[in-house]
């Protein structure tokens, strides 16, 4: 794997990489920390992160390109999505954390299989979260994470899903994660917004069925932007005491943009989400919102941005 362009953000760094097979795409970054972004009732602003000791996340692409086809979503732009290999995925991880040789452990290591790519469609994506373990958690105290539409016509999404949940369970002992984007309770506005490749609500709970989550609950994924969310229906295939709710600004992308898909307001300020997380937490459900800074969306760091796609940073950056 040969690294062609590595750009500098404000808050760590975009990779290109060049695989023999196609270019894929990742992220080494920092984090402002939980008081900054998480469930905070306040603007938030770029300031320092914290140190990659304290926290380090990865963001690592599991496809070339993506087929998914979501209306809000830059990465179809890069081209179909075509498995990356086992070696693709691991030398994403390794690249990212050459990036800083200075760092030879930290408290925690965030891997997030979320950049390019569905990840249930690719099954090198578990022989990867076992490698982690093997070969990374002493030193990195690695939390893996998998985010996924659940794409309905994977007929091998629920050994997947079944698969991860056991990892995290047993070999993680709770401390990885899965994330279901869901943004809306109308199956309209799903069906509009994924192209008609998410599963249905029903077809969801049956995947799921049997599902006891060991640790960090089921994350519920909410992009907000205006999209239905209702939590009697989200009550009625998702036990509160199972899953906690997400919410999150709808990322600027330019699909989103060019589609009139954008989070009402101030994205960066508590007020666009404040009566969804009162409705979800009347409901009984546990809720994370998450404000991102202009800093960290317009720096093409967050979900659905690629710089395959053709896009660059909206804010200070430099190739290095």
């Amino acid at each position: 794997m040969k690294i062609d362009r590595i750009i500098e953000v404000p808050t760590g760094h975009i990779c290109i990489a060049d695989t023999g097979n196609g270019k894929l795409e990742f992220l080494s970054l920092g984090d402002y920390g939980q008081s900054v972004n998480l469930n905070q009732h306040k603007s938030v602003s770029h300031q320092p992160i914290m140190p990659l000791t304290e926290k380090w996340v990865v963001t690592i692409s599991t496809q070339y390109g993506c087929s998914m086809g979501c209306e809000f979503c830059d990465v179809p732009k890069v081209g179909p999505g075509k498995n990356a290999s086992f070696y693709d995925l691991t030398g994403q991880i390794l690249g990212a954390v050459k990036l800083h040789p200075e760092i030879t452990e930290t408290k925690r290591l965030n891997v997030h299989f979320a950049r390019m790519g569905e990840p249930s469609w690719n099954p090198n994506v578990l022989d990867c979260g076992k490698w982690l373990h093997t070969h990374m958690n002493r030193e990195f105290n690695v939390h893996p994470v998998v985010s996924t539409m659940m794409p309905r016509h994977n007929i091998w999404l629920k050994t997947f899903i079944h698969t991860w949940m056991r990892m995290k369970n047993r070999l993680y002992d709770g401390n990885a994660g899965l994330q279901l984007s869901i943004n809306s309770t109308s199956q309209k506005e799903r069906d509009r917004m994924f192209r008609g490749n998410a599963s249905t609500f029903p077809e969801i709970a049956k995947i799921m069925e049997g599902i006891i989550p060991v640790g960090r609950k089921i994350t519920l994924n909410f992009a907000v932007a205006g999209y239905e969310i209702d939590p009697s229906i989200l009550l009625t295939y998702f036990d509160p005491a199972l899953y906690v709710c997400k919410l999150t600004p709808m990322h600027k992308t330019n699909t989103a943009l060019t589609n009139g898909i954008e989070t009402e307001g101030d994205y960066t300020d508590f007020h666009p989400y404040l009566h969804h997380e009162e409705a979800l937490k009347k409901s009984g459900y546990d809720v994370l919102t998450f404000i991102a800074s202009t800093e960290e969306d317009l720096g093409r760091i967050t979900c659905g941005n690629a710089i395959l796609s053709g896009t660059e940073p909206l804010v200070p950056h430099r190739d290095i």
